[in-house]
């Protein structure tokens, strides 16, 4: 299968959906998971709000003790414990908002961790990969201030607000009325901002999920862009989504502002009208002087909950926005929930496996990719012919693979694959063979007809198990970061250290452990950079080997390979042949002349299956194949 031209900035993949925007009821499981915490806190927040709402009342005690002359005795030491009490209690509540905040994001993060590391792959082909991991990363990291600025904080703010009414209205009903006629102004306005926060937030998040994803493919690919002279060009487009995401960001800082001072007018505007109407109040004997002071203490302790509140509104609001992204992950259907509609209607359909079965059975396979993935794959060749023309090379000579401009890319593919065979998928570029790999390794299920392992539909397998039966090397096998023998285990954990260097030295890498005085432990740099094309391809057929699967599926895997490995591969495959299944996919016709079985594919359909030799007397393009290669 032709791979896709890398796209530029905000093309070649499906730009991040706006997503459903999360509700209050969707937060919830994040927090409940640590509800024993979260029910300290909350004590803990009636007990600040108690010692809180003591202090005017004590402050009017002493106030008449003065007034009057009397001795004000312990009250002054009650005073100065609910304030240090307070302060105390706030404390060991901030600090398990802070721990509690942490976790929320930690266990977020497990969930998208595990959801994101078993999507079908048509999610991985239609996204970036860039947003994905800025939704693991930035996103996440917002569900941190639901906890430390909002919900906790929410429910001492609350009981101080009620209390406080409360004590007001005890006080002086007339004062508290005209209070409420400013917080429900000032409840008003943060009420319609509220919406423009989540939404800006939810742009914003979403443009840093871009400017990710721009980074992260133009690292990956700076050599060539080094090469290709293009570092402007991609410096231009990451600035232009950087400026895109800081745009965003400005309308969350606009609409955040708007919010900030509402609490302060409140503020300012309530004290006026207590001054003004509570000292006419005081002039006329309806209240003391002491109530009013006691009454704007609770002012204060009114609004500033308020203003808590409305903070809280904001950082809830930011969170839900970035919830919206995490929970379109979340919501994706895996693999494995995906197997059991789709093992239900195959099982009744297909025969029970049997051993006389061929090891692999196609028949009339047909295949098209989902049209999120062909619409990704159509703005990639979009982009790759700009480039093109941006390089002043004519882009009508340039002949991009038909499985990229057509969405049937298999149409009625049927052969077989007797077990313990060496068979070979040959054919152009673009024709479907690697396809047919994807499709055997259930990358992606057949839209018709059906794929046996044994006589068995695979669909009727857990994907786990029939994996297990084969080693796959893509066609750009990568290479991991991280040591040798981490590439080498990652399908054979418990490998010993002498079977991992002997399958070294069968794929002909023997100098590479004799590169480094480490050995198996030599770090082979991100993606392979300290290893040659060549190495890295050779390592990945090392890892298949190393597994001994009894089913090789090989994509092209001695493309990179000079005559001498080449061979020295061959001769590899020899020794684990015997008693195994090998389906290789060559444009080389050198490397599979020698296949008990030959299969030609073009345009997604079979054109002529037998022996070498029997396919240079029957199929047209075979013959043209080896009369180029120099095979006839």
């Amino acid at each position: 299968m032709s791979s896709p031209a890398p796209s530029r900035g905000r093309r070649g993949r499906r730009a991040p959906s706006d997503g459903p925007r999360a509700s209050l009821k969707q937060l919830l499981p994040f927090l409940l998971e640590h509800k024993r915490v979260l029910i300290v806190v909350a004590v803990l927040s009636v007990l600040e709000a108690l010692a809180t709402l003591g202090q005017p009342l004590v402050v009017g005690q002493v106030i008449e003790r003065v007034q009057g002359g009397e001795v004000l005795g312990l009250l002054v030491w009650v005073l100065v414990g609910l304030v240090v009490a307070s302060s105390l209690i706030g404390a060991w509540q901030h600090y398990l908002l802070q721990r509690t905040g942490t976790a929320v994001v930690y266990s977020s993060r497990r969930r998208l961790i595990a959801r994101l590391l078993h999507l079908p792959i048509r999610e991985f082909d239609a996204r970036r990969t860039g947003d994905l991991v800025s939704r693991v990363g930035t996103d996440t990291t917002l569900l941190y201030a639901v906890l430390t600025q909002g919900f906790a904080d929410s429910i001492g703010s609350v009981l101080i607000f009620v209390g406080a009414m409360v004590a007001m209205l005890l006080i002086d009903p007339l004062l508290l009325l005209l209070i409420l006629v400013v917080i429900a102004a000032s409840a008003t306005v943060v009420g319609l901002l509220s919406g423009r926060i989540r939404s800006a937030t939810q742009a914003q998040q979403q443009k840093v999920g871009e400017l990710s994803s721009g980074v992260e493919r133009a690292i990956g690919s700076i050599r060539t862009i080094r090469a290709a002279g293009a570092g402007a060009r991609e410096q231009q487009t990451i600035e232009e989504t950087a400026r895109g995401a800081y745009d965003a960001g400005v309308q969350v800082a606009k609409a955040s502002a708007l919010v900030v001072p509402v609490a302060g007018i409140a503020l300012q505007v309530s004290l006026l009208v207590v001054l003004g109407v509570g000292g006419f109040r005081v002039a006329s004997g309806a209240i003391s002087i002491a109530q009013l002071v006691t009454f704007v203490m609770f002012l204060f302790f009114l609004v500033q909950p308020l203003a808590s509140f409305f903070g809280a509104i904001t950082s809830v609001n930011q969170a839900l926005g970035a919830l919206g992204r995490i929970q379109e992950v979340l919501d994706l259907p895996t693999e494995t929930a995906e197997d059991a509609a789709i093992a239900a209607g195959a099982a009744a359909a297909a025969p029970a496996e049997s051993a006389a079965a061929p090891a692999i059975e196609f028949r009339d396979v047909r295949f098209r990719y989902p049209e999120a993935v062909v619409a990704a794959r159509r703005s990639a060749e979009s982009e790759a012919l700009r480039a093109l023309a941006d390089a002043h090379v004519d882009a009508a000579a340039v002949e991009l693979g038909d499985e990229d401009r057509d969405d049937d890319v298999l149409r009625g593919v049927s052969f077989t694959v007797p077990a313990g065979a060496r068979v070979a998928i040959v054919g152009p570029s673009g024709a479907g063979k690697s396809t047919t790999l994807a499709l055997i390794e259930r990358f992606y299920d057949p839209t018709g007809g059906a794929i046996l392992l044994h006589g068995r539909d695979i669909r009727t397998l857990d994907r786990d198990e029939l994996r297990s039966q084969l080693g796959y090397v893509e066609q750009d096998a990568p290479t991991l970061a991280g040591t040798i023998a981490e590439n080498l285990r990652l399908a054979s954990p418990d490998a010993s250290d002498a079977q991992c260097e002997r399958v070294l030295r069968d794929v002909n890498l023997g100098e590479v452990l004799e590169r480094s005085p480490l050995g198996l432990e030599a770090p082979v740099g991100e993606s392979g950079v300290m290893l040659s094309g060549g190495e890295r391809q050779r390592l990945a057929i090392a890892r298949a080997l190393l597994a001994a699967p009894p089913i090789l599926l090989l994509d092209e895997s001695t493309s990179s390979l000079d005559g001498l490995n080449e061979q020295r591969m061959r001769e590899a495959f020899d020794a684990v042949a015997t008693g195994r299944t090998l389906v290789v996919i060559a444009h080389r016709l050198s490397t599979v002349v020698d296949s008990d079985h030959i299969v030609v594919i073009d345009h997604g359909e079979v054109v002529g299956q037998g022996t070498h030799s029997e396919l240079v007397a029957s199929t047209p393009l075979y013959r043209d194949l080896a009369k180029h290669q120099l095979l006839v």
